[in-house]
Order: C-alpha cells, then sequence, then structure tokens
C-alpha cells in the first residue's frame, strides 16, 4: 500500500513537471520572436480573445492606489547614467511605505534592477511593467528599439511572474498631440506579440482624448483592460472641478468601452510651472487652476476620497520630482514636468504629501474607530 501511494505521488509530480513544460513551450523563444518581428511576418491576435483579468492585490488586499515611478535623480536619465543599486533600494523602501502597485515606464536595465531589488529584498510592491516605444514611419531607429524594448518586456515578464502582474505596451502612441504618436497597425503588431508570448495580462496607455473617441475601438478589442490618462490641470480645470470633471471624462471612456475594465494609468497635480511658456499646448496657456504644494495637498485628498468611493485602481503621476523631463538641464526649475512629483527629487517629502498623509492617518483611524471620513 506504502508502495503505491508513493508510486502515485511520483506520477502526480511528473504530471505538473510535464505540465509546467508544455506551458512554458508554448510561448516562442525570443529569438524566434525577433526574427518574426523583423521580418514583418503578420502576427495574430488571440481567437477568440479570452479577456486576462487585471488583479492589483497582493495577499488578497487589494493595492489600487498606485504610484508611476521613475527612478532618475539628478544627473541621471534613461539615456545616460542610472540610479545605483543602492538608490534603488532607497526608492523601494520609501515607496512600499506608502503604495504597493507601481507603474514602470519601459523594459530596460533600470527596470530589471528594480524588478531584481523588489525580489532580492522582498519589497511587498507589485509593477505594471512599460514597454516604450516611438513612430517608425521614416525611422529605422525606431523599429529597432521598438523590437529590442518589446523582446526585453517580454524577459522580464518571463522573469517575474510573481512581481509583473500586467504588461503595458506602449505610452500615449495614439493620442492626436503625441510627440511620438506611431501607426496604429504597429502598436497592435507589439501589443499582439507581447500578448502571445507572456501570460499576464496586456494593455496600452493613452489619453483620455484617444479612448474618447470610437477609433479607439480597434485597439481596445485586443487589450485586457484599459489605461486612460486624465489630467484636469493640464486641460484649464480649477481645484474645485477637477474630480468631477475627471469623473465625467472616465464615464464615456467606460460608456465607449462596456466590455473592457478600466483604469486610471496617470494623475496627478504639479507643484511648479513656468507661466510666462506662452503657446499652443504650453503650459502657459492651458494651465488655469492653482499651481503650488497647497493645492496638491488638497488634490490629494480629493483623488483618495473618489478611489475610496470609485474602488477604481489609479496611478497617481509621481512618485519623485525628475529633474531629467522637460529640456532637462537647459530649463529652469519651474518647468512643469518636473515637478509632479509627491517627494522632491531628493527623496525629501513635500509639505504637501505631509499634509496628504496626515488627512489618510486620521481617516484611518476613525475608521478603526467606527467613524467616517468626513
Amino acid at each position: 500500500m506504502k508502495r503505491e501511494f508513493i508510486k502515485g505521488i511520483l506520477i502526480l509530480i511528473a504530471i505538473i513537471i510535464l505540465s509546467s513544460c508544455n506551458i512554458n513551450n508554448s510561448f516562442k523563444s525570443i529569438s524566434e520572436i525577433r526574427i518574426s518581428l523583423e521580418s514583418d511576418v503578420l502576427i495574430d491576435s488571440e481567437k477568440p480573445f479570452k479577456i486576462r483579468e487585471f488583479k492589483p492585490y497582493l495577499n488578497d488586499q487589494w493595492i489600487g492606489k498606485a504610484i508611476s515611478y521613475g527612478c532618475y535623480r539628478k544627473g541621471q536619465a534613461p539615456w545616460g547614467t542610472g540610479p545605483s543599486d543602492v538608490e534603488i533600494k532607497q526608492d523601494l523602501n520609501i515607496i512600499s511605505a506608502y503604495w504597493n502597485l507601481i507603474r514602470v515606464y519601459n523594459a530596460d536595465n533600470d527596470t530589471e534592477r528594480i524588478l531584481e531589488s523588489i525580489k532580492e529584498h522582498s519589497f511587498p510592491v507589485k509593477v505594471m511593467l512599460g514597454i516604450w516605444l516611438e513612430k517608425e514611419s521614416e525611422n529605422s531607429i525606431g523599429k529597432e528599439g521598438n523590437v529590442n524594448n518589446v523582446l526585453r518586456g517580454i524577459e522580464l515578464a518571463r522573469k517575474y511572474p510573481e512581481i509583473v502582474i500586467a504588461v503595458n505596451a506602449g505610452n500615449e502612441t495614439q493620442v492626436y498631440w503625441s510627440g511620438h504618436r506611431m501607426e496604429s497597425a504597429n502598436l497592435l503588431k507589439y501589443i499582439r506579440v507581447v500578448r502571445n508570448n507572456i501570460a499576464q495580462p496586456v494593455t496600452t496607455a493613452d489619453d483620455y482624448n484617444f479612448w474618447n473617441k470610437s477609433e479607439s475601438k480597434q485597439i481596445a478589442s485586443e487589450v485586457d483592460f484599459i489605461v486612460t490618462h486624465i489630467y484636469p490641470l493640464w486641460n484649464s480645470k480649477l481645484l474645485n472641478e477637477s474630480i468631477s470633471w475627471m469623473s465625467k471624462e472616465l464615464a464615456v471612456i467606460n460608456s465607449l468601452h462596456e466590455d473592457k475594465s478600466i483604469i486610471l494609468g496617470e494623475i496627478g497635480w504639479a507643484t511648479n510651472y513656468n507661466p510666462e511658456k506662452k503657446g499652443q499646448g504650453q503650459q502657459g496657456t492651458l494651465i488655469k487652476g492653482d499651481v503650488s504644494l497647497q493645492t496638491q495637498g488638497e488634490f490629494l485628498i480629493m483623488l483618495d476620497k473618489w478611489i475610496e468611493a470609485n474602488r477604481t485602481t489609479t496611478f497617481l503621476f509621481e512618485a519623485f520630482d525628475e529633474l531629467w523631463k522637460g529640456g532637462a538641464e537647459n530649463t529652469g526649475s519651474n518647468e512643469i514636468e518636473k515637478n509632479w512629483g509627491a517627494f522632491y527629487e531628493n527623496r525629501e517629502p513635500k509639505q504637501s504629501f505631509i499634509n496628504y498623509q496626515k488627512y489618510v492617518n486620521e481617516h484611518n483611524q476613525k475608521i478603526r474607530h467606527g467613524g467616517n471620513n468626513e
């Protein structure tokens, strides 16, 4: 009897191993994927399309209050020097004290070191992994970069399946004002090849001004969920109308894509800007609301209440100010793209975030004592 029991256990183990091998073998090798991408072989979508649910949970706890994370400090940039392992660990120590879900924007060496640090130090953090994509028309370098980023993204999603809970291929590549607007056929190709070769849900992120139009339906039909960016500040809204306006715009997208779950991939409020920078699409022309630490703190509280009421996964933009953006050293410190963080570039919390955390702590204390958030 004992021998038969052991035999049965061994057979069960063998079945599990073989099943695992079959799952892994269902994906193409990276070299095979590269060949198909470089030769422009037609990539088929899944038929019938079966949605993979996006699950922002950690130990059965919802972690939908999320944060966008750019790791670059003063003197660092994606195209140059990146952060040290010590600096990445410091960032993750700060982030994990407040958030358990982060969004990163490309699959590169720095992102792999972020994922490895999460794994090595057991940080309670899950990741929506980004794959940066550029337009390719009349740009062979753009295609080469896209192929390399896609392959690296697939590798990282496979290597860190317990950390990477979703993959985002492309960021603001379809909205009309994008500086790197790419051909929709190319975006679809990359979405398909990523989705066909990893187990996680796959999406693409874009501005609400793309997702609220019928032209977005083709892209939407081939992603597992929709990631939208909605910035009240950039859209000339005042603080007191910011959340209601955002909610209305989100409702429009929901009505157009009823079969998809929709999350906020970027939303925030800057703490400084250059009002002298005038012209079409410029911050000095578009921004009408107050830009200050005080207003950012109030916005964070308003947004928190909305998230609590609507249970919509929301990535606040962003954790830390990023000085490499908006022209880097060629522009002043009041360039808006450098001032969206809850923390300064030196990793000190802004007074706005301190005020917000005071609200959160008081709110949580009231909940523990049976009160409410008012």
